[in-house]
């Protein structure tokens, strides 16, 4: 008897995680990364390419899109919880400023969706990739002046976000893949298994 209060013990406490993730796609310390979400990039991004030449194009899709879209909410929502550490900040007005500035550079408006979908990154979250960026030029800058060789920057900002993923703790929803604590990325997941993981503490 005891053997089995035992197992239904442990089976309603998965069951119970396993209802706290309902509508997940992954969650980074107290934030939820939502599946529709994810969806609402990926739809996004798959509206974008018709009409559009996409022949000469490298182009992701089913679970290969679906993992690198979760990638995109994790990393930025990471590198600016990294920025924020470091005490840096990005306003709306350089985001303005740089949205203007890579529109130029790929044609104009009218080149702007072919640009985004060959970059893999939904029109509707390209605020939220310059944002990213731009704390990444921020840290990268920071890092520079504290002494850290220009060659070695993207190691170190590497680092900080496999640092502040750990901080945090970052699971992900298994239909996605499985969350590489070393590397702070998401990975493609052995189907046998079902367990969420999460970054280690």
């Amino acid at each position: 008897m005891k053997k089995i209060l035992a197992v239904m013990t442990v089976a309603t406490a998965l069951l119970l995680a396993g209802c706290s993730q309902v509508g997940a796609a992954a969650t980074i310390g107290d934030t939820k990364i939502t599946q529709a979400t994810v969806q609402a990039s990926i739809d996004s991004i798959i509206a974008a390419r018709v009409g559009v030449d996409t022949s000469q194009m490298q182009l992701e899709t089913g679970e290969g899109l679906n993992r690198s879209q979760l990638r995109f909410h994790l990393l930025t929502k990471l590198l600016k919880a990294t920025g924020e550490e470091l005490k840096l900040t990005v306003t709306k007005a350089e985001i303005d400023t740089r949205r203007a500035s890579i529109t130029e550079q790929v044609g104009g408006v009218a080149s702007l969706p072919n640009a985004l979908v060959g970059a893999g990154i939904a029109i509707e979250d390209l605020d939220v990739y310059i944002e990213a960026m731009s704390y990444s030029d921020k840290i990268s800058q920071t890092l520079i002046a504290s002494g850290v060789l220009e060659a070695d920057l993207g190691t170190q900002i590497q680092k900080l976000i496999v640092a502040k993923a750990k901080e945090l703790g970052v699971t992900v929803n298994p239909r996605y893949g499985k969350w590489d604590s070393a590397a702070a990325d998401i990975v493609a997941s052995d189907s046998a298994s079902p367990a969420v993981t999460p970054a280690t503490k």
